[in-house]
């Protein structure tokens, strides 16, 4: 979109009643809650889609980290890996000595080990997140830049070692920590009293859960953007000894990012693993966390509706463009090899692309998009403010 296009783009905005906005996010929620009646109930569109709701999760909560409060985190995976975990400990009979059940389906109140209902779950996997992210953001206080992004990589890289050796770790009466390569597998599917268990052949009560988790954790977002503390993280991000200065105090507004980002990351790899029905040292790499902080740079850093589309964006790429639909473009022109095969070089085709073009983002924060467009210093920046608070978007 050029500058000429997108001055006319905003100038239409203005001539909007005020309630648009929010008629515009009904209309949203509704065509995303009558969205699975138009798939069969077991399609690859909708498991795409739930996986690209999921992501987006992950998302919001690393653009808390980097996007709001500028503290780049390069091992954000760490947080997926504890949220699933927290599924696979108390949503399974991995701890066999155990017999804990609450609120869990009639088959699950017979197995061995600890089943908790899949909403304590979640919410036990947000607070140990909560808990990890301020134990990584202990030793990134007096750091910056660069010294932040080598330290939050240590710590997704001790996670991932972690869950491969769990299993040499005991926790008493001859059970470990984790399984390691092997999985922690067979784990409770969500169950609610109404609904009842979720199963894989009807994937419509997963995608409404996925949904419903991305609307809380998209309104905390709002809520946050635009509360005191959510100015204190980009007053930080702008300038520390400026804020620090001011009275903003450092230690607090930091780790508060790196919890509340990582509760939103540990949520979302807790459905990841009842969704992938089993829990596997092998699925935290350290490239899932390029991946996702791909996702908020390739949406707009800062920016909420950036973040949710870049990670929409991403997933259906990732999970359904990609194996679905265009893997066999290459053979169509005598070339011997599938789209799967070098879909990292695509996601980084696409990342040139997008800081060649438009580097703020698909969807910018207001403050940034001002910057790279040059339509206001670098410097002055910081005092552009939209009408709805700081980190606003157009």
């Amino acid at each position: 979109m050029s500058e000429r296009s997108e001055a006319l783009a905003r100038r239409a905005i203005e001539l909007l009643p005020p309630w648009w906005n929010r008629g515009l996010a009904g209309l949203f929620i509704l065509v995303g809650i009558v969205l699975p009646f138009f798939f069969p109930a077991s399609s690859g569109f909708l498991n795409a889609t739930i996986i690209a709701l999921a992501y987006a999760v992950m998302s919001l909560g690393l653009n808390i980290v980097v996007g709001f409060a500028g503290l780049l985190d390069l091992g954000y995976v760490a947080f997926y890996a504890l949220g699933a975990y927290s599924l696979g400990w108390f949503g399974s009979g991995f701890f066999f000595k155990a017999r804990v059940h609450v609120l869990v389906s009639p088959v699950a109140s017979t197995l061995p080990g600890i089943h908790l209902n899949f909403v304590l779950i979640l919410i036990g996997a947000a607070l140990i997140c909560a808990a990890a992210g301020m134990l990584i953001g202990l030793p990134t206080l007096r750091l910056r830049g660069d010294y932040i992004a080598i330290v939050t990589l240590a710590f997704g890289e001790i996670i991932g070692v972690v869950a491969v050796n769990g299993q040499s770790v005991p926790v008493g009466g001859g059970m470990t920590l984790t399984a390691g390569n092997l999985g922690i597998s067979a784990v409770d599917a969500p169950y609610f009293p109404v609904a009842g268990a979720f199963n894989l052949l009807d994937l419509r009560p997963w995608y409404w859960l996925i949904l419903g988790i991305l609307l809380v954790v998209l309104f905390v977002n709002l809520r946050l953007r635009d509360s005191r503390l959510g100015r204190a993280w980009v007053a930080l991000r702008e300038d520390e000894i400026a804020a620090v200065s001011m009275g903003i105090p450092l230690v607090k507004t930091k780790l508060l990012a790196y919890s509340i980002g990582a509760a939103f990351g540990g949520m979302s790899g807790a459905f990841f693993g009842t969704y992938y029905t089993e829990v596997n040292a092998g699925q935290f790499q350290f490239g899932f966390s390029i991946f996702i902080l791909a996702m908020v740079i390739i949406g707009g850093l800062g920016s909420i509706w950036g973040a949710v589309v870049g990670g929409m964006t991403l997933g259906y790429i990732n999970n359904y463009l990609i194996p679905d639909v265009l893997n066999d473009l290459p053979s169509k022109f005598g070339l011997h090899f599938q789209l799967t095969q070098v879909e990292f070089g695509i996601f980084g085709f696409l990342l040139v692309i997008m800081m060649v073009l438009r580097p703020q983002g698909l969807i910018p924060e207001r403050r940034r998009r001002l910057e790279l467009t040059a339509e206001i210093a670098a410097d002055d920046a910081q005092l552009a403010e939209a009408p709805g608070g700081a980190g606003s978007t157009t």
